[in-house]
């Protein structure tokens, strides 16, 4: 709640004055019944009509103020609500965005999306209905029971009762569905994984036709979602009939001691009706407080998850501008990049993916690197941009460990090329300019010629102004993965990292990349991570991976004679006669 508390400190205004108006509004509320009582025991007793209008009148006067208040009260409270989510979501986005992969990874992409938006929604219907109502509902309770003890006091000892019983179902109910509440966030989150799988893979679902499979797990995770809130639904719907019942029978008892009164002539028929009606209002305003209750009791739940994100602070500290350049005049600027003794385990992983990786390549050298599936390729230039910490050794670019960059300036001097190629709704250009946002139409097909994409961007009408879809939906996944790094080569790194990002290109377009790269010297050291061996046969290194260790390191003439694990792959993609690499 510490964040809430401190996004509204800054509609404090709002704050106070929305309970404010809202409870002068019920002040007005509260007189009603005293009005209601002059005219029956004054006006119709005495068939005084213009006291009879007078009065009526003045309930009109009441009514309008009051309805000015209510108004007045919503804007504020609204404004405060409307206003604090907005900042939450933003804050909430912001610190996601601050979060290391490790972090994303263990909360997972559902949970923040519910955290974003159905949890940050029920926030703001309860800050809304807390401001509104929160101050209003006790204060017509309690104000009610009191003036009802300055018409009479015996009938009044009803209301003492009737009260305290009111309460203790309304918060019974309300500390009974609490954690109910919290289960059934966590059944949303399951539901909308799934729900999120399928539409990402619907491609695949449909391929290999598992509709019906995906229908029933889905149906099976949203039973259960719909089992616990129908269980905590029947609970909360409690609240209605037993408030109802004890302040019926509150109102039954309360005409049967006011008859009496009557007939005893200790109070008036008019002092009977003000008690009635201000039973009423505690029943309404009581039905309102028990709303209110499960709103905030669900809007607490959602809180409390909400500030568990906010709670999970980020693994990795970057190095500031000031101490990088004091290290950067004194390293040893031989190497581009080094890995020294490194191992990694991901959290909650039962074993390390790298173990004691050493390995120094210099500038301007194309290294390959390949092995077999989970061999750790990934996870090894997952750690040169710092995606994921080394937990032994260290990683140094230009001889300085990348835990002491400044991360803008680490990104800066490597491009990454993600095995998934990822392309975002908006033109080529918009998503060009995610390299370099202010990259010119003459830096952008540089980039393009070099990723062999400016032949297809220039079929396309618009050129660098054709829209992409969501995902490049539109685009072959030649041309997505061309195009991603072409976004990465825009803002000219000094280290480019293809993470099997040319697995989609043919083989001719593949050396045509892989010779425009070489061409750029020393301007730009590439790594090169690949299933296919011909995509690194010219490497300067080529480093071979087996069970995140480094099984050899070499050119390829040297690997084939001498790296059995390299020889099982390379003769699994060509003739083994051939030795030149004629395919297969």
């Amino acid at each position: 709640m510490k964040h809430l508390l401190g996004f509204l400190k800054n509609y404090k205004k709002e704050s106070i004055l929305a309970p404010l108006f809202k409870m002068l509004e019920a002040l007005f509320e509260l007189f009603v019944p005293l009005v209601m009582k002059k005219i029956i025991d004054v006006g119709i007793a005495e068939k005084n009509q213009p006291y009879i209008i007078k009065m009526c009148l003045i309930m009109v006067a009441l009514g309008i103020i009051g309805l000015t208040c209510s108004l007045t009260a919503q804007y504020f409270a609204a404004k405060a609500a409307v206003g604090c989510s907005s900042k939450l979501r933003h804050a909430l986005f912001a610190h996601i965005q601050s979060l290391t992969w490790s972090e994303v990874d263990e909360l997972g992409t559902s949970t923040m999306i519910t955290r974003m938006t159905s949890d940050i929604n029920q926030v703001q219907s309860g800050v809304n209905m807390v401001l509104r109502l929160f101050m209003r509902s006790p204060f017509i309770v309690f104000g009610a029971m009191i003036m009802a003890f300055t018409i009479d006091v015996k009938a009044a000892l009803i209301f003492v009762v009737t009260i305290p019983l009111l309460s203790v179902v309304v918060f019974g109910i309300m500390m009974i569905t609490m954690p109910l509440f919290r289960k059934v966030q966590k059944g949303l989150d399951q539901v909308l994984a799934k729900t999120r799988e399928n539409l990402t893979g619907v491609r695949v679902i449909r391929a290999f036709a598992k509709e019906p499979k995906e229908i029933e797990e889905f149906s099976e995770s949203n039973l259960l979602l719909t089992k616990l809130q129908m269980r905590v639904g029947r609970i909360s719907a409690l609240t209605n009939p037993l408030t109802y019942i004890i302040v019926n029978l509150a109102i039954a008892a309360l005409i049967w001691t006011g008859a009496l009164q009557v007939d005893a002539g200790i109070i008036s028929q008019g002092a009977v009706i003000a008690l009635v009606n201000y039973m009423s209002q505690i029943l309404v305003e009581l039905v309102k407080l028990a709303n209110l209750i499960v709103t905030i009791t669900k809007a607490l739940a959602c809180a409390g998850r909400i500030e568990k994100v906010f709670d999970i602070q980020p693994s990795m500290i970057y190095g500031t501008e000031k101490n990088y350049n004091e290290k950067a005049k004194n390293a040893d600027t031989a190497y581009a990049v080094e890995f020294r003794g490194v191992g990694l385990t991901y959290r909650n992983a039962g074993a390390e993916s790298l173990s004691n990786l050493n390995l120094k390549v210099k500038r301007g050298q194309t290294v390959g690197i390949i092995g077999g599936t989970g061999s750790g390729k990934s996870s090894v230039i997952n750690l040169i941009p710092r995606y994921y910490d080394a937990t032994e050794g260290e990683v140094l670019i230009n001889g300085v460990n990348v835990k002491d960059y400044p991360m803008e300036t680490l990104r800066d001097k490597v491009g990454m090329v993600m095995q998934k190629a990822v392309l975002f709704q908006g033109t080529i250009r918009d998503n060009l300019k995610w390299g370099k946002k202010d990259a010119t139409d003459e830096e952008m097909y540089a980039a393009l010629d070099t990723a062999q994409a400016r032949e297809f961007v220039e079929t396309k009408d618009g050129k660098l102004d054709a829209l992409i879809t969501q995902g490049g939906k539109n685009l072959s996944g030649g041309q997505k993965q061309r195009l991603t790094i072409a976004r990465a080569l825009v803002r000219k790194p000094e280290i480019l990292v293809l993470d099997d990002s040319a697995s989609a290109l043919d083989y001719a377009t593949d050396a045509k990349l892989r010779h425009a790269l070489r061409e750029m010297g020393d301007a730009l050291t590439v790594f090169i991570v690949s299933q296919r061996a011909a995509s690194i046969l010219h490497a300067d290194q080529i480093v071979v991976l087996d069970d995140g260790k480094i099984a050899a390191v070499g050119k390829h003439e040297e690997l084939l004679k001498n790296c059995s694990v390299y020889q099982e792959i390379y003769y699994s993609q060509f003739k083994k006669e051939d030795g030149k690499g004629a395919m297969a």
